[in-house]
Parts: C-alpha cells; structure tokens; sequence
C-alpha cells in the first residue's frame, strides 16, 4: 500500500490518495467495523494458532495487528497437529452491547462465537453455537429496533453435500445459541449464473435487512447485494462488484463500514495465489435507486481518494523481529496448537527454539512447531541469523517458504558432528524432502540465511557461513495450500530419538524491499 498527493488545482491544495491493496499480503476473508473514531479487522487464520488477528486503523488505509481473539483453536485435540485448510473460517466482527464479538464457522465441527469487553480482551474462550458439518461463514445481526436477533450462515459442500444458499436463523440475544433450526433465505440455485454463494454479512440499512454475500467462486467470483423488507425474506438480488476490465481478479467477500461523517466503504479480498487473498479498499455510495454501488460504477479502484478521516502515519501490521527475551512478535502463528518448551525465554535478544523430536521431520508441512508469517505480497528480502546448538546427529534448523510444497534452508548436525549448510524442498506430491542443493560445511555452526521472493512469488536462496553470500539451488515457486497462501516459517526439529536434542538461535529477522 502506498499513499501519495495528487495535485487538485493550480493552487496548493492536494489529495491525498491510496493504492490498493491496503494490506497486501494473506488476511483472508476480512470483517470490519467502527467504534467511534476507531476501526477494527479481524480475517480468517485456519488452523494457525493464536488465531482470529484483530488489526486495527484509524484512516481504513493503514493497518496495525494488535492481537488475537483466540489463543488455542478448540477442541484442542483436533488442532495438536497441522490442519492447515482447516480450523477458522470467514469470521464476522461486530459490536453490541458495549463488547466486541466474532462469530466464525469450522466446517468440521459448526459455528462458534468469542466476545470481550476491547478489542484485546480478555476474549472469552470459544463456545459452539451451532453444532454441524459445513456450516460456514456466520454473521450476526442485532436489530436495535426490535430487539431481536438473527444469525445467517452458508453451507461448506465438502461436509454438508450443500452449497449456494443461505440459512438464516433467529438467535438468542445473548448470542449463544439458535432459536430455531433455521431457513433457506436465499437459494442462488434459483438465480441464473450464481454458483457458490457464501460468505454473507447481515445488516439492517433504511429499513431493509441487507446481505452482502460473494459468489462465483474466489479467483472468479462477483460480490452480489440482497435486500428484503424482513429477515426471512423474500430477497432480491444484485451483482454491485466485478473484475470489468480490471486486473483485479475474483473482487468480494468483506465487510461495509461507515465512517464518522458518513463515508460509506469496503473492504474485501483478491486471490492471488501464493500470496493467498490480499485486502482491497472500496468506496461505496448509494445509488438512486437505494442500491449500493461499490468502487468505480461496480469495478475495483487502484488508485482512489482517501476517506475523509484524520490523516495518519503510514503504517503495516509488523514483519521484522528482533525478539527481545526470547519473545515473538503478534505477527508470528504455529501451524497448530502450541505446546510448552517450543521457545524458551531468556535474558537476551533471539529466538530460540528447542530441536523438537518428530517422526516427520523429513516434511514440514506435517509440523506443528513451525512458527510462521504471512508471505509478503510485493517483491521482498527474507534475512535471518541462525545459529545451531544441537549436538544430536540429525538436528536441523532455517528459514522455509511453507505450503503445499515448501523449501528451506538451514543447518543440520551430520553424523560426524559437523554442522552443515543444507538447502531442501519438496513439490506438492512429494511425501518428503530431498536436497535442492548439495550439502556444504558450516565450520563455526552458523549461517545468515536470505530469501528473493520475485515477481509470482518465485524464490532464490542465499547462504552466507563466513565466506560471503552464495545462490544456493533452483529457482522455487512458492505455492498456496487450497485456502491459505504461502507462509514464511522458522522452526528446530530432530529425528526420535531418547532426551534432548538440543537447540537453535535466531536473530535479526528482517523483511526488506526487493
């Protein structure tokens, strides 16, 4: 994201204007609102633990990550080991009743629900509103008018053998729980050329009930509009969002917001392969005949004025990380549930993290201890020091590009008790790795480790152990799971084995312009 100033006349009044995306990297399916002068995001985070992020910004253009709304994903002996497409799912954020609240579905297990009394808690634990396969996509609504509530949910096909429709549901004021078992309110197989309708967001606007909801897939899809006099309906229905001659694939799914003065907006997501789903601001406006039109008549902006909000400070949610103590930043996520002893806290600066043993170390995409972040979505340099302290044959550390194929490079302790400089990938179909390059010593058991990641997401390697920077194997295109874009990982592992098997230390992690 970029913010620039446009000349506006002769004189020296300027506008001020950004470039979307707003959050260019992997926060899937976002929600959003405002709480007087601030606002908030949350997006999907599957099976990563902590999960459902909380970003927060003042002008919808740049963005903070101030936390997490869920520590542990539930119940926790589904999530010991990765279930990387799994998990949390399109989450919806609201406030009501002085608390925040974010409704989410697991397609495996239902829809849940977390609330707290600020954005960074303490957030309750998850409760299960609604027991079910393929229940996705929740959103909430409270009708200050009435008193009642309502609850819309859409089907996951792959658990329910259900899809293109929208269940509605009224619900318990409390939010914790359903009062009925719900109706078909908008069935896209009736409405020529919808598929895979999904993702709803609920709200009450000039005496209709509104759903925002996406259909026609992600990388193809359109963002539609219903509108309807009662919850229940009968809804009519419009297409407000579309690619048109754009290069913005798929533009939908996300949530409206209204500013302080009145400015109507919305975000939504692109997919965009590797990089996973990236976030787009829109503006929004109502029509003449009480529609709303999204972005530039119903095609995505690039380049747009900004909201008519304070200016602030350009900002992103964090990247580089020193980590002070031991301690990572919020930016970081396991591929599961942690479990005590994977980082240890000290006095100093540097991650360090404990050689866990595993009967899969020879494929990090069946790891939970890898410890991750999102993959940027411009052109960037990955750098990082590593230090090796295993003694155990086998023990292994560095820096990977993580998804359904995955690459690192790093350092392993050979069986002679050198350390070496080892560079290892498997492709998609791979059940394990191999090396992508041959191995090399690393006589004093460190190396700075850097990764180029290009134009499409194609990475070069680099190892620097004391005698300069050297390429290290093939070019690697990084790759997506089906939901989640590519992720960057840290992580220390050895083979099974008896006792301890020692540790790793990383320092300076740095994200930088390519």
């Amino acid at each position: 994201m970029t913010t620039e100033k446009t000349e506006k006349t002769e004189k020296t009044e300027t506008v001020e204007t950004y470039t979307n995306p707003v959050l260019n990297a992997d926060w899937s399916d976002p929600d959003v609102v405002r709480v007087g002068d601030d606002f908030y995001l949350t997006a999907s985070s599957f099976g990563r633990a902590p999960g459902l992020p909380l970003l927060h910004s003042r002008d919808l253009v740049n963005w903070t990550l101030v936390g997490h709304a869920v520590e542990r994903l539930e119940p926790a002996s589904e999530f010991r080991a990765p279930r990387h497409d799994c998990g949390v799912w399109a989450p919806s954020l609201r406030h009501h009743d002085d608390r925040f609240w974010i409704f989410w579905g697991d397609p495996d297990q239902g829809i849940f629900q977390v609330n707290a009394p600020g954005i960074r808690g303490p957030w309750t634990r998850p409760q299960l509103v609604k027991e079910g396969k393929g229940l996705i996509d929740p959103c909430p609504l409270w009708d200050d008018e009435t008193g009642e509530a309502y609850l819309v949910h859409a089907w996951a096909k792959s658990r329910s053998g259900i899809k293109n429709r929208l269940t509605g549901h009224r619900m318990h004021p409390d939010g914790t729980s359903l009062l009925d078992e719900g109706k078909v309110i908008v069935d896209g197989d009736r409405i020529p050329g919808w598929f895979t309708l999904e993702g709803p967001k609920l709200y009450k606007h000039d005496g209709w009930f509104w759903i925002f909801a996406p259909a026609g897939s992600v990388e193809t899809g359109w963002q539609g509009a219903f509108r309807s006099r009662g919850f229940f309906g009968p809804y009519e229905e419009k297409v407000v969002l579309e690619q048109k001659d754009t290069d913005v694939n798929g533009p939908h799914q996300g949530g409206w917001v209204r500013t302080p003065s009145g400015e109507d907006w919305f975000l939504h997501f692109q997919q965009r392969g590797a990089y996973g789903r990236v976030v787009h601001l829109q503006p929004m406006r109502w029509g003449a005949d009480g529609w709303p039109v999204l972005g530039d008549d119903g095609a995505p902006v690039a380049v747009h004025p900004c909201p008519d909000l304070p200016p602030q400070p350009a900002a992103a949610p964090a990247a580089d990380d020193d980590f002070p103590g031991g301690r990572f930043g919020r930016q970081w996520q396991w591929t599961a549930n942690p479990q005590d002893g994977w980082a240890t806290q000290h006095s100093g600066d540097g991650l360090r993290l404990a050689c866990v043993r595993s009967v899969d170390a020879h494929d990090l995409r069946k790891l939970p201890n890898v410890l991750t972040q999102r993959l940027p979505g411009t052109p960037s340099v990955v750098e990082v020091e590593l230090r090796l302290h295993g003694e155990e044959p086998g023990a292994r550390a560095g820096l990977a590009v993580l998804g359904d194929a995955f690459s690192w490079i790093g350092l392993q302790r050979g069986a002679d008790g050198a350390v070496h400089l080892v560079h290892r990938f498997a492709e998609a179909v791979a059940e394990k790795e191999r090396d992508a390059d041959h191995p090399r010593l690393a006589p004093e058991g460190r190396a700075r480790l850097r990764i180029e990641i290009g134009a499409g997401a194609r990475c070069r390697f680099f190892y620097d152990v004391g005698d300069g920077p050297h390429l290290s194997g093939q070019v690697f295109a990084a790759t997506p799971w089906r939901w989640v874009g590519a992720l960057l990982g840290l992580f220390a592992l050895a083979p099974v084995g008896p006792g301890h098997a020692g540790a790793a230390s990383f320092t300076q992690f740095r994200i930088s312009p390519l």
